[in-house]
């Protein structure tokens, strides 16, 4: 690491600080030839494979404009999209993987988007999972509909 004021290649750790998020290290340091301190983030790489082969690092910002376009027109704000993408990359990380295939990040974009809006789920599912026919809706709604019937509150008098 250089040092930012003198150019010096070497610098001497002061304090290491796990940040609020757990995702990264904030590291105080010093440099021994000119004595000025700066401060590092140090996060672990994730690297996504696309389906080209290519590899490119994960972005969040990619996860909320691909989702943005299935959420046009419906009451989805940026603070949700925001917590969908940090949901989706706690979900990659905990994987264990630091490279992942890019479809796999679009599997893990579907549960939190169905749990925001129904309706941009649909939108994304039919576009990511190449919805060739009306059937192809109709299993996914049935889908919705069975979720839904298990997550309500069942009426248990007698």
């Amino acid at each position: 690491m250089y040092c930012p004021f003198c150019r010096n290649p070497d610098s001497r750790v002061i304090d290491s600080r796990t940040s609020d998020d757990g995702l990264s290290i904030r590291r105080r340091r010093q440099c021994p030839k000119c004595g000025g301190r700066f401060t590092t983030m140090e996060t672990a790489s994730l690297t996504v494979i696309k389906r080209s082969g290519v590899a490119e690092p994960f972005s969040r910002d990619k996860v909320i404009s691909g989702v943005r376009k299935a959420c046009q027109g419906r009451p989805v704000t940026d603070v949700d999209l925001a917590v969908l993408a940090e949901r989706v990359e706690e979900a990659i990380r905990q994987t264990g993987q630091s490279q992942i295939d890019a479809n796999e990040i679009g599997l893990a974009i579907l549960g939190p988007l169905r749990d925001l809006d129904e309706v941009a789920y649909l939108r994304f599912a039919s576009v990511y999972q190449a919805f060739d026919s009306l059937e192809d809706f109709e299993s996914a709604i049935v889908e919705l509909r069975a979720a839904h019937a298990e997550s309500e509150p069942r009426d248990v008098t007698e």
